[in-house]
């Protein structure tokens, strides 16, 4: 009787537990969905997009030229250009004073005069002795002495001229010129300044032609070359240019080498000011791009991630290390780690980890199952 009582009751208590125990799963796969979190998936898309080499470097003049005093002890009575004036080749830049050049090429006039007198004489004795040679009214050491005094006298002549010339220059140096066309950059040269030969007075930046000298690592050389096209974004708008030249030689201090780049600016926009660090970019023609949206990518311990639906299991992720590339607007290259067929959650990966599950929103999923017929 008593056995009989223990088996209703073991019976009873297996009835009652068991419709707790079907709830309790039931409640626990309810709620892990309800934890899932609402991602968004996309496939990747392969774009046409530009090939572009990042550097840096100054802007500098192409040629800065150095305008220097040519004498010495003259006086500065006239400044006629100043820092960012445009001059054309030719133009007055500075006058010395000239009282003490213009005296001196006087004098030297009057010299030439006098040794060309003095040679006049010396020619019509000289004549005079040639003339009678043989006929006894001369020794022959007076004929030579006569002779001689010619051909001193013809020295003198060119030695006096050599010296107008030379006070001539010294005079025409009194003024100095442009020697190209282009802008002053800088100015030593002030009013009253008594100069000395090799002063300088300006520097010119010929032909107002400023250029990039972006600095780049040894292998990227391969891709840069004499004609590569260059574009340095500026506030008022892109500066285009193109490789003149490429350093022969690598920098000792960073290892880098230097690419010289003649920039081009559009009609209307001011010349680059010399002196700046800009940034810019070699454009090396256009390239297909595996993209993925920019939320996709997150970064976890210095490397790149992103998420996938798992084939097998569309409510769990998967998370891959990927190799990312080039960056335009909102999307980055992902230069591996990731197929094209592969469906990567758009955003939300910052809250993912490795096999969470995820509920797919539905225009995400309606994009699946068109992708899947």
């Amino acid at each position: 009787m008593r056995r009989k009582a223990f088996f209703s009751l073991a019976v009873f208590l297996a009835i009652t537990v068991m419709p707790q125990s079907a709830s309790s799963e039931e409640d626990a796969k309810t709620s892990a969905q309800a934890a899932a979190l609402t991602v968004t998936v996309s496939a990747p898309e392969v774009l046409n997009w530009p090939v572009a080499v990042p550097a840096s470097g100054r802007l500098a003049a192409w040629d800065e030229a150095v305008i220097a005093a040519e004498v010495s002890g003259f006086k500065i009575i006239e400044v006629k250009a100043d820092v960012g004036s445009m001059v054309k080749k030719g133009d007055l830049l500075v006058q010395f004073s000239a009282d003490t050049a213009q005296a001196d090429l006087e004098q030297q006039k009057a010299t030439v005069e006098k040794q060309e007198a003095a040679l006049d004489q010396a020619v019509a004795d000289a004549d005079r002795a040639r003339g009678l040679t043989g006929s006894g009214a001369l020794s022959k050491q007076q004929t030579t002495e006569y002779l001689i005094s010619e051909r001193k006298a013809k020295a003198d002549v060119l030695s006096a001229k050599a010296a107008l010339a030379s006070a001539q220059l010294t005079l025409d140096r009194t003024k100095v010129y442009a020697v190209d066309d282009g802008v002053i950059s800088a100015r030593s040269a002030s009013l009253g300044n008594v100069v000395n030969t090799g002063d300088e007075l300006f520097k010119l930046i010929r032909q107002d032609r400023v250029e990039w000298q972006a600095e780049l690592p040894v292998k990227r050389l391969a891709d840069v070359r004499q004609g590569t096209k260059a574009v340095i974004p500026t506030p008022g708008g892109d500066v285009s240019g193109e490789v003149r030249l490429v350093s022969p030689t690598t920098s000792t201090n960073n290892g880098r080498v230097t690419v010289y780049v003649s920039l081009h600016p559009e009609a209307g926009m001011p010349t680059p000011k010399t002196g700046i660090l800009a940034s810019g970019y070699f454009d090396l023609g256009h390239t297909d791009a595996l993209t993925v949206p920019a939320t996709a990518v997150t970064l976890r311990d210095g490397f790149s991630y992103v998420f996938t639906l798992n084939e097998a299991d569309k409510s769990t992720v998967s998370r891959k290390r990927v190799e990312i590339g080039r960056r335009q607007d909102d999307r980055i290259e992902i230069v591996s780690g990731v197929e094209e067929t592969d469906k990567v959650v758009a955003s939300g990966g910052a809250f993912l980890a490795d096999g969470s599950v995820v509920r797919v929103a539905e225009s995400s999923a309606t994009a699946i199952k068109e992708d899947g017929k």
